[in-house]
């Protein structure tokens, strides 16, 4: 669980290996923008202090949460990318649509993963509020983006053993 006031995003650069060579796709859900695009920019922030050129990094955006699933599955068809960031933000609301997004798309993304040889990393921020959301993409508590552009560098190097 997060703390109060701690950044979570703060890693060790010289953990994370060399991107220079790795293509990344992103998929960004165009539903709550102003999380989002903060989260987007956070991952693109990140790729790029570890090496990753703006070149080797497409952006693809779809109108929710629950499209990324479609998206990045399209992206792993027809772009030859080391890692895809699946990119969104859902706000607990007053129905159970919520859960049926929020399931509906982390399963998604998974079975991208057991699916395919590309590796699909979970961005989706699930919040309650819109100030949880704010707080972790760029807020008093990181930017998830960074974590995931961490993990997808991760994950890219990973592939290529």
């Amino acid at each position: 669980m997060a703390t109060v006031n701690k950044n979570l995003s703060i890693y060790d650069k010289a953990t994370i290996p060399n991107a220079k060579d790795f293509r990344f796709g992103i998929v960004v859900s165009e539903w709550n923008e102003n999380i989002t695009e903060g989260l987007c920019k956070g991952a693109i922030a990140a790729l790029t202090e570890n090496g990753v050129t703006e070149a080797n990094i497409i952006r693809w955006d779809v109108p929710g949460s629950y499209e990324l699933v479609y998206g990045a599955k399209r992206m792993l068809q027809t772009q030859n990318v080391d890692a895809i960031i699946a990119i969104g933000s859902v706000i607990q609301g007053e129905t159970k649509h919520f859960d049926f997004v929020c399931s509906a798309t982390a399963h998604g993304i998974k079975d991208l993963n057991v699916n395919h040889n590309t590796p699909v990393i979970f961005c989706v921020l699930t919040d309650n509020t819109l100030q949880q959301a704010i707080d972790r993409s760029g807020g008093i508590h990181g930017n998830k983006g960074v974590e995931a552009a961490v993990a997808a560098i991760k994950m890219a190097a990973l592939r290529k053993l």
